[in-house]
């Protein structure tokens, strides 16, 4: 198994750490991962990307032209990324945050409405979450316990009783993503 992900947004919304988290969940699971992020002025605004390689063989390089998995949270990482998604790959995007909805029909597309849910939940620090536990609910790459332990192993210490919460996030990203 390897999985090649990108994973863009607006600077705020959770993108590094989502990325931080699945490349610690796939640690967690003894996976070969990569971890790189790319951003600038983001957290004013910008938008963020990072690009995550899970596998159970050794990574060549972190650097990718193409990939199986895009997460897009916003318009201008749509318009960026669908195209570069593999013919037969997946790209999953937020409702809220995207206008033109993708076009492509040799990928499957699915939308999450997880800023709707955040809100619903009344937090919006869990918007990341919910959607990470869209993308394990259509790619099962990675069990819940990994990304539990690798909460764990982000978090620092004192934000340790939000973790409940998290979990709870990516159960509820689990089931309100729906294919187009």
């Amino acid at each position: 198994m390897k999985k090649e992900i990108i994973i863009s947004g607006f600077g705020g919304q959770g993108v590094l750490s989502m990325g931080k988290i699945l490349a610690y969940s796939g640690l967690m699971e003894n996976k070969e991962v990569t971890w790189m992020p790319a951003y600038g002025p983001e957290q004013r605004g910008g938008t963020a990307n990072v690009t995550v390689i899970i596998s159970d063989n050794r990574i060549s390089s972190p650097i990718l032209s193409s990939y199986d998995i895009a997460i897009v949270l916003n318009q201008p990482s749509l318009d960026k990324f669908e195209s570069k998604v593999k013919p037969g790959g997946i790209l999953i995007y937020d409702g809220f945050g995207v206008m033109n909805p993708p076009k492509r029909k040799d990928i499957k597309v699915y939308r999450i409405d997880a800023m709707d849910k955040a809100a619903e939940m009344k937090n919006s620090k869990v918007f990341n979450m919910i959607v990470l536990g869209g993308l394990l609910q259509v790619c099962p790459i990675l069990p819940d316990k990994a990304l539990e332990k690798a909460l764990y192993k982000t978090l620092p210490e004192r934000h340790h009783n939000l973790i409940p919460l998290n979990m709870e996030a990516v159960g509820e990203g689990r089931k309100i993503i729906n294919e187009e």
